[in-house]
């Protein structure tokens, strides 16, 4: 699809009224184009009033201009996440994966309402964004249609990158805060920020040339530790040093706080693969997402059998992967999100851990009714129900298979 098709039209564009958002958003009045741009409560720090997006975006000709609140929902993805462990390559949190479902699934019903039949967004065509919009969009509603200026002849023969960009915005007096000499990208949300391009594409660039958005660098933190005490019911996060949290999204603005205070969960480097097939570097910061992932992890310790862990950490694994590259409404995410939600019921326990420059250090863990440790059988002494006697015939029966695979060749001897 390109702009020629949409002449006459209504697009319903996804707007974080940043530098793509304000040149896209005018660049396509321009050619006949109505523009109604949704913009998404994500709960950004970087963002006091999203008023104030709209009201760049109606400078920038669009017809209209909506803000979408979905703090909750960002919230609640968070907590799935944080039940299904599912990291991405290196302990990535898909903050920025998880914003686009959101912002899909809240987006798509606003454009029934209008009867818009197109959505648009500021994706690159160099990554993971363009397919995470269009496979989500395909997915929730298979008669939206979805434009990408970034993939328009048009539109690639007018702008080549960021600095035109910039410079055509100067021309046309459009209110945007970008200049050619941005040293990094950052995209927000409640539960993290993502940082990248720029500066950040050379490995030449420590992660802590990045200023922390949601605390402090670990280096920078309290040099004498904090305890916290965080409450979990069936899954669920229900307070924090004995204070009550319902909201999701209060939750995480709690979590951030105490975390980011101490370093967790900010300026992680990580060079991943993008769906796209390239290696791209980020540098991320997710503090709340890591202090209540570690404290969701101590209590999954005690309560999965090796049998459920092996299974419990494929489709953490699996589901990670397919957040990121935009399949987490699929059937495969479905499945993998239920083994989550499953486990997720016996997660009932009270769990203490220190904070401490970047770190999350185990203290306690009580009150937990499905946890399966028993420190009497786990004891090195003669006390509790396991006795060392019973373990004679088990090694016996193993050394079986064991004695077997040598005298058949299969196992790589020592020369005598």
């Amino acid at each position: 699809m390109n702009v020629d098709d949409l002449r006459g039209t209504t697009v319903g564009f996804l707007a974080s009224g940043g530098l793509d958002s304000c040149t896209v958003t005018h660049w396509l009045t321009t050619r006949g184009v109505r523009v109604v741009s949704f913009t998404a409560d994500l709960g950004q720090p970087d963002e006091e009033r999203l008023e104030d997006v709209a009201q760049r975006m109606l400078a920038c000709g669009a017809a209209e201009a909506v803000v979408m609140p979905l703090r909750r929902e960002m919230g609640e993805a968070g907590i799935a996440a944080v039940q299904a462990q599912a990291t991405y390559e290196g302990g990535y949190w898909n903050t920025t994966p998880l914003a686009r479902e959101v912002t899909v699934r809240g987006v798509l019903p606003m454009l029934r309402e209008r009867g818009i039949g197109v959505l648009s967004h500021g994706a690159t065509g160099r990554g993971n964004d363009q397919v995470r919009f269009q496979l989500l969009a395909n997915m929730l509603d298979p008669a939206v249609e979805v434009y990408a200026p970034w993939r328009d002849p048009a539109f690639l023969e007018a702008f080549g990158g960021r600095e035109e960009m910039v410079d055509y915005c100067a021309r046309h007096g459009l209110p945007v805060r970008s200049t050619r000499a941005s040293l990094y990208s950052t995209d927000a949300n409640l539960l993290g920020l993502t940082h990248e391009a720029g500066e950040l594409e050379s490995l030449l660039t420590p992660a802590s040339f990045v200023q922390p958005g949601m605390g402090v660098r670990p280096t920078e933190a309290p040099d004498r530790p904090q305890r916290v005490t965080i409450r979990f019911e069936k899954g669920r996060p229900v307070s924090i040093d004995g204070v009550a949290v319902v909201d999701a999204a209060e939750l995480f603005e709690r979590a951030n706080a105490v975390a980011g205070a101490h370093g967790v969960g900010i300026n992680l480097h990580l060079v991943e693969n993008r769906f796209v097939g390239i290696k791209s570097r980020g540098v991320y910061e997710a503090p709340g997402m890591e202090l209540l992932g570690t404290a969701y992890a101590f209590v999954l310790q005690t309560i999965l059998d090796r049998r459920a862990r092996r299974l419990f950490d494929a489709c953490a694994g699996f589901l990670a992967e397919q957040v990121y590259q935009g399949y987490g409404a699929d059937l495969g995410s479905r499945l993998a999100q239920e083994v989550a939600t499953g486990v997720a019921e016996l997660v009932t326990a009270t769990v203490t851990v220190e904070l401490y420059k970047g770190t999350v250090g185990f203290v306690s863990l009580t009150d937990a009714p499905h946890s399966v440790y028993d420190e009497e059988n786990a004891s090195m002494s003669s006390v509790g129900s396991f006795d060392h006697l019973d373990s004679e015939g088990f090694v016996r029966v193993l050394g079986v298979g064991a004695r077997a695979a040598s005298l058949r060749g299969q196992v790589r001897r020592p020369a005598t």
